[in-house]
């Protein structure tokens, strides 16, 4: 995969990661959540959905040829966070609170910058681009 498609998707999985975990902010607090918690609230089947956007965040992720280490780590954040979800409420506040698609976010990049830093680099240079 070419450097441009590289960054599509890194930059598909960052967009993905937000809208899931924090893209929606409580005011007059710090605290944000994202789709993940309100799609777990969907009876029947809300938390398999949110499971399927997390799987499909870690499919992406293997395109940069993450390790096996790091991939299980990615794997256990969202099994945890589909099984604690199941649980009524509970589960929905754990979502909210976990955000094991930001963590699986940080796993992926902190493995880029030891690997690939040019990569970020050439994201900072092309980010600067479109901000003049």
């Amino acid at each position: 995969m070419d450097t441009v498609k590289r960054l599509a998707t890194l930059n598909r999985i960052r967009k993905l990661s937000v809208l899931m975990d924090t893209s929606i902010g409580i005011p007059g607090t710090p605290f944000r959540f994202g789709l993940d918690p309100i799609i777990g609230l969907l009876p029947g089947g809300g938390d398999l959905i949110s499971a399927a956007f997390s799987a499909y965040i870690i499919f992406l992720a293997t395109r940069f040829g993450i390790p096996r280490e790091d991939l299980t780590k990615m794997i256990f954040n969202v099994a945890l966070e589909a099984v604690v979800g199941t649980v009524p409420l509970v589960g929905d506040l754990f979502d909210a609170y976990y955000k094991s698609n930001i963590r699986n976010l940080a796993i992926l990049e902190k493995h880029l910058m030891a690997v690939e830093p040019e990569l970020e680099k050439v994201a900072n240079e092309l980010l600067q681009e479109v901000n003049r």
